[in-house]
Parts: C-alpha cells; sequence; structure tokens
C-alpha cells in the first residue's frame, strides 16, 4: 500500500487499528459491565478519544499525502456519525456540513468504503436497536422507544428494515434473548408493546 512508505504511516495504521479494537474491546466489556445507554455512553466516548487523537496527530503533520489526510477525514466523520447517532436529523448534508465538505466529496469518502453514508448510519443504528432489544434490564421499554431512541421516526419504516438486515422482527429478536438469559419471566406484561406490522 503506499501510505506505508510515507513518514506518519505508521500513526494511522495505528488509529484505524485503535478504533478497530478500543471500540470493539469497549462494547464488549462495557455492556458486560455496565449494559444499556451508560455502556453506549462508554464506548462512543472511548472510540471518539481515540479517533481525536488519530486525528490531531494526522491533522498537526501536514507533509502527509493526501490519502493519509483523506484517511483523517473519514475517521472525524464515523466520529461524528458516533457522537450525533440517535439525532433523527443525521443525515448526508448535516454532516457534510459539520465538517465543511460538500454533500458529494462525503458520498465519495464512504464510496471508497464501499457502503453509503446513509446505509452505514442506519447499520449502525440497527444494530444499537438489536442490542438493546437483546438486553433483559430494557425488556420494559417499548420497541418503538428504542426505535425512536436510535433515530428512527417511523415505527414501519425501522421494523422493516431491522427485519431485513437480522431476518426476525423486533419483537422477535427480543423474546429470544429473553428466553435465552431464562428472564422471560422478568418481562413487564403490562409495559405497552409497538405492534411490530406497523
Amino acid at each position: 500500500m503506499r501510505v506505508e512508505r510515507y513518514e506518519g504511516a505508521a500513526r494511522l495504521q495505528y488509529g484505524e487499528q485503535a478504533d478497530d479494537h478500543v471500540g470493539g474491546a469497549a462494547e464488549r466489556d462495557a455492556d458486560d459491565l455496565l449494559g444499556g445507554e451508560a455502556a453506549d455512553r462508554l464506548t462512543h466516548t472511548l472510540v471518539d478519544l481515540v479517533g481525536h487523537l488519530a486525528a490531531q496527530h494526522l491533522d498537526s503533520d501536514l507533509s502527509l499525502p493526501a490519502e493519509s489526510r483523506t484517511r483523517a477525514l473519514l475517521l472525524q466523520v464515523q466520529s461524528h456519525v458516533r457522537r450525533h447517532l440517535r439525532d433523527p436529523g443525521l443525515n448526508p448534508d448535516s454532516i457534510a456540513a459539520a465538517h465543511h465538505i460538500s454533500t458529494r466529496y462525503l458520498h465519495r469518502l464512504f464510496q471508497e468504503q464501499g457502503v453509503t453514508v446513509s446505509a452505514w448510519i442506519r447499520q449502525l443504528r440497527l444494530e444499537r436497536c438489536r442490542r438493546a432489544l437483546a438486553n433483559p434490564a430494557l425488556a420494559a421499554v417499548p420497541v418503538g422507544a428504542i426505535a425512536a431512541r436510535w433515530g428512527f421516526t417511523r415505527p414501519a419504516v425501522f421494523t422493516r428494515a431491522f427485519r431485513a438486515a437480522y431476518g426476525l422482527t423486533p419483537s422477535e429478536v427480543r423474546a429470544r434473548a429473553l428466553l435465552s438469559d431464562g428472564s422471560a419471566l422478568a418481562v413487564n406484561k403490562s409495559a405497552p408493546l409497538v405492534n411490530d406490522a406497523e
């Protein structure tokens, strides 16, 4: 890879690896220790710190090739998306504006990753919803409230996207998680449920 010939490439590779490793480890460990929203906040904070550290180092070295600066920008954009994932107004235009780049350039950054901006946002949101639905501590929280918490404004759109991604409805994922955890009896039966068919 061309980037490896340049001084500072090790920092770029370290930043990418650290983001992946810290993010994955933080998600697993935080879920085990804290669960729910506290785990999500801790994970996002750790990933953001690593991303900002890598970006600061890369931004401070103007002699880096354009490819490295582009990767640093992508890391900053991804960190921004993770921080604002709950915002239903998060979209390519708002992300581009926050980073002082054109929407077209933002799409090109993600195209090189093999995914669209909107698809990546949706994938992250669906995964956060799936984890929340599988968390026995959140069994009494309505499916629609979980979807709304992660930026989905229309239950029917959420349910279709969720089923397409996981092959099950949100309620089916929750039921399976509760049965496998043995917490099925702890579910608050009086809690209002969202109709997944809507």
